[in-house]
C-alpha cells in the first residue's frame, strides 16, 4: 500500500486495521452523487446510490460497486465473527460487512470515513 501523504487515522485504520469512532467520520452525512474511492490508491468501491443512512456512526452501502474491487475476510477478532472488507487494488482495511442491510441485498457495508475519499459526480 502507498503510503500517499496518508493521516495518521488513515494510516491506522487502513495498515492497522484499526476504525474511527462513531459519527465522527467526514462522509458520514455526504448526500451528494458520486464515488466513494479508496483514499490510499483511489480505486472505485462504492457509489453513492448505494448509500444508506444505517444509523450506525459509520458510512453504510448495501453494495460495492464491483464484487472484484473488494476482498471479503473472517475476522475474528474482538471476540466477534465478522467479515472484514480490504481494497482489492491496495490491500487496506476498509470497514466489515454484516448481513443486516437494506433491499435489495439485505448487506451492510460499514466503512471508514476515513478510509474513503469522495468524487462527486458532475
Amino acid at each position: 500500500m502507498k503510503n500517499k501523504n496518508l493521516t495518521k487515522e488513515q494510516y491506522h485504520i487502513l495498515k492497522e486495521k484499526g476504525t474511527e469512532l462513531p459519527f465522527t467520520g467526514k462522509l458520514l452525512k455526504e448526500k451528494r452523487k458520486g464515488m466513494y474511492v479508496c483514499v490510499a490508491c483511489g480505486n472505485e468501491l462504492f457509489s453513492s446510490k448505494a448509500k444508506f443512512d444505517s444509523g450506525t456512526g459509520w458510512p453504510s452501502f448495501y453494495d460495492a460497486v464491483d464484487k472484484k474491487k473488494i476482498i471479503l475476510k473472517e475476522d475474528n477478532g474482538l471476540l466477534m465473527k465478522r467479515i472484514e472488507v480490504i481494497c482489492s487494488k491496495c490491500g487496506g482495511h476498509l470497514g466489515h460487512l454484516f448481513e443486516d442491510g437494506p433491499k435489495p441485498t439485505g448487506k451492510r457495508y460499514c466503512i471508514n470515513s476515513a478510509a474513503l475519499d469522495f468524487k462527486a459526480k458532475v
